[in-house]
């Protein structure tokens, strides 16, 4: 857990990794789905020095309640599938619909 997070945050993190075990999910999988949920929180609470569109206009981790978990049924959102193609610098990214950003996405994998 990184040294700049608060209490309040190491006991959700905990929680959420504990929560993400029960569910059956790896070690590996629980810490990286804690430290995602911690770091979104922390973001739109205005407690971290960066954060993207994305992390501070979308719904909380806690509103959102898993409803679009990756193996949900429309998987991440427009804005997050958007954020990745720009990461990996997907050409044309900016006049894309959803489903050609998730298709050049997943031609790059």
């Amino acid at each position: 857990m990184p040294e700049a997070w608060n209490k309040k945050r190491e006991r959700q993190y905990q929680h959420v990794k504990d929560s993400a075990e029960d569910r059956g999910e790896s070690e590996d999988t629980a810490e990286e789905i804690a430290a995602r949920t911690v770091n979104k929180a922390r973001a739109q609470q205005g407690e971290s020095e960066e954060a993207s569109k994305v992390s501070t206009k979308d719904k909380s981790p806690s509103e959102r309640g898993g409803e679009r978990s990756h193996s949900g049924a429309q998987g991440r959102t427009k804005d997050q599938l958007y954020e990745d193609a720009k990461r990996q610098d997907v050409e044309g990214r900016s006049t894309m619909t959803k489903d050609e950003l998730k298709k050049a996405l997943d031609d790059r994998e």
